[in-house]
């Protein structure tokens, strides 16, 4: 290929991604601008799915109108330049916060890809060599438009999800109920690397209980003023500790959490959490910890696989440090 024919293709590669950022970046302010509530958000399929797709599309259909065909694989990876830089955008504009963008970026990536398949896909069946296509193009560009105020009519789908982690802890049953019926001021020397706490999830402080028995108040503090008002459901002593979980929303400053993954807010809240000790030899248990959360997305199938995670890694490293406080208290 001479230097003639790959420069025209280098400024429409360029010219195609250069749209699809446009794309993305106009897309997420329309439907994150206020007076559209109630007909486009951003937590909705119409945004998070179809708009990686579409810009995506606008990389590939663009980018390849003039010349051959690309080869598959650039049909694949062209469009995750566009994806990935919308998302950075959105995230160097403060639109979003780091925790979401983290969680989008799988799916940006694979549907922008199928965008630029179906791109593909499009010009090898009508083979447009030159040029675009004007009625393909505009019906792309506003499908997303065009669902969202359909989607918006349908309730939001409510579900409680379960996560169940466990750990076995060399400590006598009294020692580990007395570490997690309340949780003193964790140390900064406790702390350990936590995915949840490096995509901008606040880390545990310490869990106060006044009272005891079924009625008590816990009061779960993490970092950045988040606390959560834990009342005991059921009380036994050495065996099980349950409570309901609510989010003091009302001091929540709001830069801690971005909208999207809010504790107590319209996505996102935890409801519930059990404490179960099982013993499974003298001086050895098998502590449980479980966390009901619900989940009112529009794509929950796809934030669930993210609630489930993240919930799992937040308990297992409240159990790692009980575990450590245990035995450490027990070998002393």
């Amino acid at each position: 290929m001479s230097s003639q024919t790959r420069r025209p293709r280098g400024r429409l590669l360029f010219y195609g991604i250069a749209v699809g950022v446009l794309y993305g970046a106009l897309s997420r302010a329309f439907f994150g601008y206020h007076r559209f509530e109630g007909a486009y958000e951003v937590m909705s399929f119409a945004f998070l799915f179809l708009v990686p797709a579409v810009l995506g599309f606008l990389a590939v259909y663009l980018g390849e109108r003039e010349g051959p065909p690309w080869r598959w694989w650039l049909r694949i990876v062209v469009p995750w330049v566009p994806a990935l830089l919308s998302l950075a955008g959105a995230l160097a504009l403060a639109w979003e916060g780091l925790i979401c963008v983290v969680l989008w970026v799988p799916l940006f990536m694979l549907l922008s890809s199928l965008g630029g398949l179906l791109a593909g896909l499009v010009r090898r069946l009508g083979r447009p060599r030159q040029g675009s296509h004007p009625l393909v193009l505009a019906f792309v560009l506003v499908l997303p438009f065009a669902v969202s105020p359909l989607e918006q009519r349908l309730p939001r789908p409510q579900e409680r999800r379960v996560v169940h982690t466990a750990i076995t802890i060399d400590a006598p049953v009294a020692t580990v109920w007395k570490n997690i019926e309340r949780v003193p001021a964790i140390e900064p020397a406790e702390h350990r690397f936590s995915l949840f706490h490096a995509i901008g999830f606040p880390r545990p402080v310490a869990a106060t209980l006044a009272g005891e028995g079924v009625g008590a108040v816990r009061h779960a503090t993490f970092e950045h003023g988040v606390l959560f008002v834990e009342t005991i459901t059921d009380w036994r002593p050495g065996q099980r500790l349950a409570f309901s979980i609510r989010a003091d929303t009302a001091h929540l400053p709001l830069t801690t959490l971005d909208e999207h993954v809010t504790v107590g807010g319209p996505y996102f809240d935890v409801l519930e959490g059990v404490y179960e000790i099982e013993p499974v030899a003298p001086g050895r248990v098998i502590l449980h910890l479980a966390s009901t959360h619900r989940l009112s997305t529009r794509v929950n199938a796809y934030s669930g696989l993210w609630t489930d995670f993240i919930m799992r890694d937040v308990q297992e490293y409240i159990l790692e440090i009980v575990k450590r406080r245990c035995e450490a208290s027990f070998a002393g």
